[in-house]
């Protein structure tokens, strides 16, 4: 059976795919259709070159062939007699040890004449190997190929390693979602929703694309985006992002981009397809290869040409001899592979331990910071709440604590779930009714008879439940708690510092390094963090414009300055500093 949709001139199947629409939007979906298809071919293809830059036989037959042969005819030319080897067997066996290895270069040099570089580094390992075998020197004119090709397979190891790091980090978009249509609710991909219609996003599910919350007030977790574990409370009519976690309720969201046009997906496609920036010193050797190889090409024709004008017993040979040594020692092929094998090499290893360059320019800027300015949520902290005081007025701590646990243990708050883990196997035989959810305020409900509510100062003042005015003046995340309408106590939740944070802080002054942090979160609690891990300097309640504003203050004072953060909040900081650190996963 098939359901027709009138509203949006589209029909469905039975798995509520699309199956006809209206011309204008035929024509859209077949445009979209073909972005999809070129979608689905870029990843086939990135698939491909991932696959090739695994260590696989196939890949590296080629430089394991040439390597033996090498080896083999070395030791034939010093252990085996001459009138064996050394004739037209040693030629062929070298000529076969140089195609696999010298093909691509060579095919390379074709490439880049007919694009119009005439003079380049392919072209002079070309000549100067064909001037070793000119020469007999074969074993030479293999070697220079050989090395070159293992120094571009170490490089697309290394590369490689590092992109498949960076797309397991960040591609973490939901790969099923709950579309409703005619009423009907379907599961299928995200790829297949289009704008418009309506996804529905259970507590503890992940956003899969980017709309309007058009249901009931929910909470999220916005840490994938913002950096921030305080949950955000989102109202109708509020913008819901791809990577948002629905915590308390089901959310109904009005799709306002395509899978592809998602911010995750854009984070995504940017930093895959964004290629590797090359450093100073790299483009250095680039430029000095395009005028080397001209000078050395033109210098061996005129060591075997000149020397007719100025040599009265001039031969030829000799001199074309000597001008394809030149040649062959010229060849700048170590110059060429140990600067960006070097840099590659680098990146593989720090990616190994867990640390992505986006480009070998950034391992020359690292060395050169002298200041280093952080956020605090999700950097210097583990982004995870912890009760760290509880306080009772009118009632014992431990009746405080399993009453406010059995009513938050009904909500799936990061703040709750600290309270509930705090009060442990307490509260498994009491239990909440009539539980209700305040949005932005709190929870009220009925635990062993009494009437509890749990949440924040908003939350008494809305019910005209007096209590201590000394809270007011906590800057620290409280849960406020009254029994029967009657203020109870409180309890304080925070953030847990990394059990590495001040480790590295230390390790960072010890290096003359300047440590800064920048933080959203309230001047106190930035105080108290800064305190206890020895940072020079703290600031709290900053946008993300203040930030922007605090490192160009810093930058106008000559500071070469690293910021690392975690979150698009951090974005327009972490472009505009020398070196950007976004902490992953």
């Amino acid at each position: 059976m098939i359901n027709t949709d009138p509203l949006h001139k589209h029909t469905y199947d039975k798995q509520g795919r699309i199956t006809c629409c209206s011309l204008e939007e035929k024509i859209n979906a077949k445009t979209d259709n073909q972005v999809e298809s070129h979608s689905h071919d870029e990843h086939a293809h990135n698939h491909e070159h991932s696959n090739e830059s695994e260590f696989s036989i196939r890949e590296y037959l080629p430089s394991i062939i040439s390597f033996v042969l090498l080896i083999s005819g070395l030791a034939m030319d010093y252990f085996i007699k001459p009138e064996f080897f050394k004739s037209y067997v040693r030629i062929v066996w070298y000529v076969v040890a140089y195609i696999p290895v010298a093909f691509p270069v060579v095919k390379q040099a074709f490439k880049a004449i007919f694009a119009g570089a005439f003079f380049s580094e392919f072209f002079l390992m070309s000549i100067a190997s064909a001037g070793a075998f000119a020469i007999g020197e074969y074993p030479e004119g293999v070697a220079v190929m050989l090395f070159y090709t293992i120094g571009e397979l170490f490089q697309e190891a290394a590369v490689g390693k590092a992109k498949r790091s960076i797309k397991a980090l960040l591609d973490v978009r939901p790969d099923k979602a709950i579309v409703i249509r005619n009423g009907e609710q379907f599961i299928i991909s995200p790829k297949e929703i289009i704008t418009g219609e309506t996804i529905l996003i259970k507590p503890g599910e992940k956003a899969a694309l980017d709309g309007i919350l058009t249901s009931t007030a929910a909470s999220f977790n916005t840490a994938a985006l913002t950096g921030e574990s305080v949950p955000e409370t989102k109202n109708t009519g509020d913008t819901v992002f791809a990577g948002m976690i629905s915590l308390n309720a089901v959310a109904e969201i009005k799709v306002t981009a395509l899978y592809k046009d998602s911010k995750l997906s854009r984070i995504l496609e940017m930093v895959q397809n964004a290629s590797a920036s090359k450093s100073p010193t790299q483009l250095f050797i680039t430029k000095f290869a395009k005028i080397y190889t001209p000078v050395v090409v033109f210098s061996a024709i005129a060591i075997a040409l000149l020397p007719y004008f100025f040599v009265g017993n001039y031969v030829f040979a000799d001199w074309l001899y000597r001008a394809l040594v030149f040649l062959v020692i010229s060849c700048p092929c170590a110059l060429v592979i140990s600067i960006p094998l070097g840099y590659f090499g680098g990146i593989g290893l720090a990616s190994a331990n867990g640390i992505l360059f986006k480009g070998s320019n950034f391992l020359d800027v690292i060395t050169t910071i002298d200041t280093v300015v952080m956020d605090k949520t999700g950097t210097l902290t583990e982004g995870v709440f912890e009760v760290q005081k509880v306080v009772a007025e009118t009632i014992d701590k431990n009746t405080l604590v399993n009453l406010t646990a059995a009513l938050e243990s009904n909500s799936t708050h990061p703040v709750a779930a600290a309270i509930v883990k705090y009060a442990g196997d307490k509260i498994k035989d009491i239990s909440a009714e009539n539980v209700e959810e305040i949005a932005g305020h709190g929870l009220k409900g009925l635990v062993d008879g009494k009437e509890v509510f749990a949440g924040n100062l908003k939350l008494l003042n809305k019910f005209n439940i007096t209590y201590d005015p000394a809270l007011d003046n906590i800057t620290e995340t409280i849960v406020v708690v009254s029994v029967d309408k009657i203020y109870a106590g409180y309890i304080i939740i925070s953030d847990r510092i990394k059990s590495d944070a001040k480790q590295t802080i230390t390790e960072l002054h010890s290096l003359g390094i300047k440590t800064i942090m920048l933080s959203g979160d309230k001047q106190t609690v930035v105080d108290k963090v800064s305190k206890e891990l020895g940072i020079d300097e703290a600031f709290g309640g900053l946008l993300p414009e203040d930030k922007v504003a605090k490192v160009q203050e810093l930058k106008s004072k000559g500071r070469r300055i690293a910021f690392a953060g975690d979150g698009f909040n951090d974005a327009p900081v972490i472009a505009l500093a020398d070196a950007g650190i976004a902490m992953g996963g």
